[in-house]
């Protein structure tokens, strides 16, 4: 999304309430409640980083840390936010050649892990046990193989991985395949059989996987009329769009409009892949030899859901909403798309399921700060489920989410040309095991791995709130000049252990900023506040970065 945007994944300290129970798709979680942890803000002046070979010197504060962005008359400086750091435990700032690929190496390899499940709120389990840095456990571990795709942003490994430039895997039997009820033949398409989703689904809608057909979005493609924040709003429509194993969807490059698919508060999108038969929405570029390039984005416009989960920021004339999300008024627009709301008081809504599932080439800028990205999350609750998704080449945000309660496990952002993981508004969750790899050139010059904030709104409510375990985050053009890897700001609130962040020479590793109250009051570092639903300072526990090109 736009520079000034909002907030990308994290992890946050304490709260109460439920999440998603276990990491590979559980349902029906509670969001967090409100943070309680009290953490003082960190004194000024950093300790002197222990160094982590003979003759390479430890890491200094200008290094490690941006301010760019930040206030000029009470900045976080680079020594606070590498004092930040410091007060975690096992946290290595000047590490160096961390990564082999998407897995950890040297150093990184042996760091120690911190005890993920101790973050999760009360009565829930969804961060699981992974006594290791990075989203990888070593060259063995095949969780992100078979359902993603490789690139020059990030290669997964295993015998079975195809290119993401590779045409999909729709199989034989074009010129004989006939399409299911509900779809429109639009004929054949390079080999294969084009079947047409209606602009808009009011009655439950079945994709099954037959060889040799896709299946093509022209347009804004939409499942159910919004239904309202609360329950069924007068003229709102339910539906449900499920998708099988192995079916591939592609937008239609034969006409101008932005085409996408949009899910509408209070209906469903089930698309379940699997392993080796991941479901993937892509461009119809993508089906002919040699018509992508490593290269290629923004050919769609990707995929939007829309649920029921609180948020903190309401449009005008609705609102103003609490820290427990009561407010039966507040909801707010989707950015990248006209008259569509998110928001409302369904702690647990539920918007479906996304597992095994691939979103390429997409994105699409409408104007400055309104975008599409490859995911849009709006609003959905903690018994929507995201788990096992690969963003590749959109050409905004990998995944922006805005409000909501929804857990995600299992993410893989593959060069995006902006910020891998973007959340704000008022998200309240938590994701285990992201890998954001961001492209080697092209990006903007404000894209970070992850980025996380509240859109200028420091104090609204619910607080922007993350914990963020098991991640991976790899920058690699210094040439856009990207401040950090990591951005948090605006009086988000933010918790991460187990990580490994690389960067090249001139880039950084955290970028923390907030907006001044006054000397004593920065909101992002500013001490706990229960009345504000303030977690205080950011946490890093366990976090192994390799800044600078070391």
């Amino acid at each position: 999304m736009a520079s000034f945007k909002r907030v990308s994944l994290i992890l946050l300290t304490s709260c109460a309430s439920a999440a998603l129970a276990g990491c590979d798709g559980a349902t029906s979680v509670a969001s967090p409640g409100p943070g309680t942890l009290v953490i003082s803000t960190p004194a000024p002046a950093a300790p002197t980083p222990t160094p982590t070979a003979t003759g390479l010197a430890p890491i200094t504060a200008a290094q490690f840390a941006s301010t760019a962005g930040g206030s000029a008359t009470f900045p976080i400086t680079a020594d606070e936010q590498l004092a930040l750091v410091n007060a975690g435990t096992n946290n290595v700032p000047s590490g160096f050649s961390a990564l082999n690929g998407v897995v950890a190496q040297g150093a990184a390899a042996t760091a120690p892990g911190f005890n993920a499940t101790t973050l999760n709120p009360t009565g829930t389990s969804f961060f699981v046990t992974a006594n290791y840095v990075g989203a990888v456990n070593g060259s063995g571990d095949t969780a992100f193989q078979g359902w993603t795709c490789d690139s020059s942003a990030a290669a997964f490994g295993g015998t079975t991985q195809r290119l993401c430039v590779d045409r999909p895997p729709v199989g034989a039997g074009g010129a004989t395949a006939v399409c299911p009820a509900g779809t429109t033949d639009d004929g054949i398409v390079a080999t294969w059989r084009a079947c047409r989703l209606p602009t808009l689904i009011t009655a439950d809608l079945t994709l099954p996987r037959i060889s040799g057909l896709f299946y093509r979005l022209r347009g804004q493609t939409e499942v159910g009329v919004d239904v309202g924040s609360t329950g069924m709003a007068a003229g709102g429509t339910s539906a449900t769009l499920t998708i099988a194993a192995g079916v591939t969807i592609a937008a239609d490059s034969s006409e101008a409009s932005n085409d996408l698919l949009l899910i509408n508060r209070g209906s469903r999108i089930n698309a379940v892949g699997t392993s080796s038969a991941p479901i993937i929405f892509t461009s119809q570029q993508n089906l002919v030899a040699n018509g992508v390039s490593d290269a290629s984005q923004g050919q769609w416009g990707g995929l939007v859901i829309l649920g029921r989960a609180p948020t903190g920021v309401c449009r005008t004339g609705t609102g103003p909403n609490d820290a427990a999300g009561s407010s039966t008024t507040c909801e707010n627009p989707i950015e990248g798309i006209t008259g569509r709301n998110y928001g409302g008081t369904v702690q647990n809504d539920n918007s479906g399921t996304l597992q095994f599932v691939q979103i390429n080439y997409s994105g699409i800028a409408i104007s400055e700060g309104n975008e599409l990205q490859g995911l849009t999350l709006g609003g959905t609750g903690s018994a929507t489920t995201i788990n096992r998704v690969q963003s590749h080449n959109s050409a905004d945000d990998g995944i922006e989410i805005f409000g909501g309660t929804t857990n995600l496990s299992f993410l893989a952002i593959t060069g995006a040309d902006d910020d891998g993981f973007d959340i704000d508004n008022g998200y309240r969750g938590l994701a285990q095991f992201l890998i954001a790899a961001q492209k080697s050139s092209g990006a903007t010059a404000d894209s970070f791995a992850t980025e996380i904030d509240s859109n200028g709104a420091e104090d609204l409510l619910p607080r922007t709130w993350a914990r963020y375990a098991n991640f991976t985050f790899i920058t690699r053009s210094a040439s856009q000049n990207p401040p950090a890897s990591i951005r948090l700001r605006g009086g988000a609130d933010g918790t991460f252990v187990n990580g490994i962040i690389q960067t090249p020479t001139g880039v950084a590793c955290v970028n923390i900023t907030a907006t001044q109250i006054s000397a004593t009051d920065r909101t992002t570092v500013r001490a706990a506040s229960t009345a504000l639903q303030d977690q205080g300072p950011p946490v890093f526990n366990s976090v192994y970065f390799a800044c600078q090109g070391r």
